[in-house]
């Protein structure tokens, strides 16, 4: 374990989500809402989980809330709560294709854990856990007060053009790149007011080297990816309460990797070395070479995963698995809301079930929110 502390100067960006973490009528929870809004949403969320769960009580569980709020204009969720609020938070995530498997997720309890060392090592468990060996599964650990993970996700590439802001965040905390191809970034992790970096072992970053079952010269390009995305700058909110460090995940589509990591022209732009590997003719866009190398890019990490045995879903898949959890939640009585731009996968998104289909975007709750780093002044 490897950490480095510096201390966080308050940037406008930092400033707004400060005022929200350290207000000084909070308790261990960050609360999202001033105390009459917190009771009302608390009083939404609690009635959901007991009647979704059957879980008896409600009445003195709401009285209880109340007279928490009263005293500390805050509340403490129990540990069955925030497991199920995580869990309807990613019900709820308008943009996520893969939300069939949304009571699969497991949560780790972790908001007793505040100090940045500790963070790291929960969060080496964490990518350790969810990989279980190339079966990924969907997992999400909540830390506590004061604590941020500055990293968009857990594992990124320095040599992204995505990452360049962060990078040059990261340098001004001290990060040296060594200016190698797909180099895993430090984790930033802030703790009360303070930022420490530490850098991910190798053995906690699964990656899949790119290779093609019919093109030998694909293998050649030196291609891969990391196996896990895990989602790290996004608050939590569950009852009008907000946490800050949420880092969770499920699994890729294929078409993330393939179709926008590596193929997009303003990310690792990979389409011309694939096409040349396969002997395309790139002279005239009518040949539509950018079409067939971008095919056989997915075909190539779909069976790259497949060989190394790590979990990848493919968009054929992966919608229809959502046109099954429409028809669940149907059946359950609720509507599902998309962002129909998000839920079409970028590779032949009219063969696909959600092509025809039109849902209302508004964000239910409990959610995610984007919570973004600002770059020091």
């Amino acid at each position: 374990m490897k950490g480095r502390r510096f201390t966080l100067r308050s940037v406008a960006g930092d400033i707004r989500w400060m005022r929200v973490s350290y207000a000084p009528w909070m308790t261990a929870e960050t609360a999202a809402t001033l105390p009459a809004e917190l009771l009302a949403e608390a009083e939404a969320f609690l009635t959901l989980f007991h009647a979704e769960t059957a879980t008896p009580g409600l009445a003195g569980r709401l009285a209880q809330v109340g007279t928490e709020v009263a005293h500390t204009a805050s509340y403490t969720l129990t540990p069955a709560e925030l497991t199920y609020g995580a869990k309807m938070a990613w019900r709820n995530s308008a943009r996520c294709v893969g939300r069939l498997y949304w009571q699969a997720l497991e949560v780790r309890d972790l908001r007793n854990v505040t100090a940045a060392p500790d963070v790291f090592g929960h969060l080496l468990a964490h990518l350790r856990a969810a990989f279980n060996g190339g079966h990924i599964k969907p997992l999400m650990s909540v830390f506590g007060p004061g604590v941020r993970i500055l990293n968009p996700q857990l594992i990124r590439y320095a040599d992204d053009p995505l990452n360049a802001d962060f990078c040059g965040l990261l340098r001004e905390y001290g990060w040296q790149p060594r200016g190698e191809r797909f180099e895993v970034l430090p984790l930033a992790i802030e703790a009360g007011g303070q930022v420490q970096l530490f850098d991910l072992p190798k053995d906690a970053v699964q990656e899949v080297n790119i290779w093609h079952p019919d093109c030998p010269a694909l293998a050649d390009l030196g291609l891969r990816w990391h196996a896990l995305p895990v989602i790290s700058d996004m608050s939590l909110e569950v009852g009008g309460l907000r946490f800050a460090a949420t880092p969770f995940n499920g699994w890729y589509m294929q078409t993330e990797i393939a179709a926008r990591d590596l193929a997009d022209a303003d990310r690792y732009d990979a389409l011309p070395a694939v096409a040349k590997a396969l002997g395309l003719d790139t002279r005239r866009e009518r040949s539509l070479w950018r079409d067939r190398a971008l095919l056989e890019l997915n075909v190539a990490a779909l069976h790259s995963f497949e060989a190394a045995g790590v979990k990848l879903v493919d968009h054929h898949t992966a919608t229809r698995h959502f046109a099954q959890f429409e028809e669940r939640e149907a059946q359950a009585g609720r509507e599902v809301r998309g962002q129909w731009s998000w839920l079409i996968p970028p590779l032949s998104p009219a063969t696909t079930p959600v092509w025809s289909r039109r849902y209302r975007a508004r964000e239910e709750k409990p959610n995610f929110v984007r919570c973004p780093y600002s770059p020091k002044g």
